[in-house]
C-alpha cells in the first residue's frame, strides 16, 4: 500500500509555510494590500537603481501613455468581474424542474448522511454537518479497533483516522460558513487516502470477521464526506466570487478617478520637492500606478486562493494524485 500522505493541506504542499499562508489562509485584504505596497516600493526602488530614471520621466510622455493604458485595463477588469458575476448567477438560474431535481438530490443526500449518523435529521449548518461526518468516521475507526487486533496496515489507517478526525473536528467546532475556516478545516481531513486504505483492508478480511461491519461503516462515512466537502467547497467558491466582484467594483471607481485626475490635471513628473532624498514626482507616479493596478491586485489575491485550493482538490474519491511510494502497492 502507498505511504500515507500528510493529512493537512499545508503539509502536503511543497511550498514554504509562509507561501502556503499567503496563498490560502491570509486575509485577502492583507494580501492585496501587501501586493500594492510591493508595486509601489518596487517602482520607487527601480527609480533609484536605474540611472537617469527621473530624467526619463520628465523628458518624455511615458507617464501619460502608461496611465492611459491602465485606464483601459481597469475598464477591462471591471468587464471581467461582470462576467464572473454572470457565471455565479448562471448556477442559480433554471426551470422549476431543474430546481426540484436539485432539491430532491440534496434531500436524498441529507437522508443518507442521517442514516450514517444514526440521527433522524442531519445537521443543517455546514460546519456542524461536516463535523458530524468526521466524528462518525473517528467513532467507526475506534469500533474497528475494538472488534479485534488489526494488522499493521489497518492499524496505521485507524491511528491516522482517529487523530485526523479529532483535529479536524476541533477546527470545525467554532467555524462559520462564509469564512475560509470551514473549508480550511475540511481540506485537512485526508479522506481519499483513508477511503482507499479502508477498501483494501476490507478486501483482506474474511466475511465472518467481526471487523467487517464497523469497517464498512467507516467506508460509508468517508464516502459521504467526499461529496459533502465538494458541495460546500463549491458554495464557498461562489460566495468568494461574489466577494471578489464587490471588492473589485469598490476599488475600480477610485482607481479610475485617481488615474484620470493624474492624466488631466497634474503633471506628475514636474512636481517639486523631495522626500527622504527621493523626488516627489517619482513618488507620485509610483503611488498613482499602484492605485491604478488595485483592481487587478484584488482580483489576483482572490484567484490565488481559489486556484490553490482547486489544484489541491482536483479529484473526488479514492484517487491519490500526489506523489507517493508505490513500491508496495499491488
Amino acid at each position: 500500500m502507498p505511504d500515507e500522505p500528510a493529512d493537512t493541506m499545508r503539509e502536503r504542499s511543497a511550498r514554504s509555510t509562509l507561501g502556503a499562508y499567503l496563498l490560502v489562509d491570509a486575509d485577502r485584504r492583507l494580501v492585496a494590500g501587501g501586493l500594492l505596497l510591493s508595486v509601489f516600493l518596487g517602482l520607487v526602488s527601480l527609480s533609484v537603481l536605474l540611472p537617469d530614471a527621473t530624467a526619463a520621466l520628465e523628458s518624455g510622455d511615458s507617464v501619460e501613455t502608461g496611465l492611459q493604458a491602465l485606464v483601459g485595463a481597469t475598464i477591462t477588469g471591471v468587464t471581467l468581474v461582470l462576467t464572473l458575476n454572470q457565471l455565479v448567477l448562471s448556477q442559480e438560474l433554471g426551470a422549476v424542474g431543474d430546481q426540484r431535481e436539485r432539491m430532491e438530490g440534496a434531500m436524498e443526500f441529507r437522508e443518507d448522511v442521517a442514516d450514517v449518523l444514526g440521527d433522524a435529521v442531519s445537521p443543517a449548518e455546514p460546519s456542524a454537518f461536516l463535523r458530524a461526518l468526521v466524528d462518525r468516521a473517528g467513532d467507526r475507526a475506534r469500533a474497528v479497533r475494538e472488534a479485534g487486533p488489526p494488522d499493521d496496515d489497518l492499524r496505521t489507517l485507524l491511528d491516522s483516522t482517529e487523530e485526523n478526525a479529532d483535529r479536524v473536528s476541533a477546527g470545525l467546532a467554532d467555524a462559520t460558513f462564509g469564512e475560509f475556516d470551514v473549508l480550511s478545516a475540511a481540506l485537512d481531513f485526508n479522506y481519499s487516502w483513508k477511503l482507499y486504505a479502508a477498501r483494501r483492508a476490507l478486501a483482506r478480511l474474511e466475511d465472518d470477521d467481526p471487523a467487517v461491519d464497523p469497517l464498512e461503516g467507516l467506508i460509508e462515512a468517508l464516502r459521504l464526506f467526499g461529496p459533502a466537502r465538494e458541495h460546500f467547497k463549491t458554495l464557498y467558491f461562489q460566495a468568494e466570487l461574489i466577494a471578489l466582484s464587490r471588492a473589485v467594483l469598490a476599488v475600480a471607481l477610485p482607481s479610475l478617478v485617481v488615474n484620470v485626475a493624474a492624466l488631466l490635471f497634474v503633471d506628475l513628473p514636474e512636481l517639486p520637492g523631495a522626500v527622504l532624498g527621493l523626488p516627489v514626482g517619482v513618488l507620485a507616479v509610483s503611488a498613482v500606478v499602484a492605485v491604478a493596478v488595485a483592481p487587478f491586485v484584488v482580483l489576483l489575491s482572490y484567484v490565488l486562493r481559489i486556484a490553490t485550493v482547486t489544484g489541491r482538490t482536483l479529484s473526488i474519491g479514492p484517487f491519490i494524485l500526489r506523489e507517493t511510494d508505490r513500491s508496495t502497492d499491488e
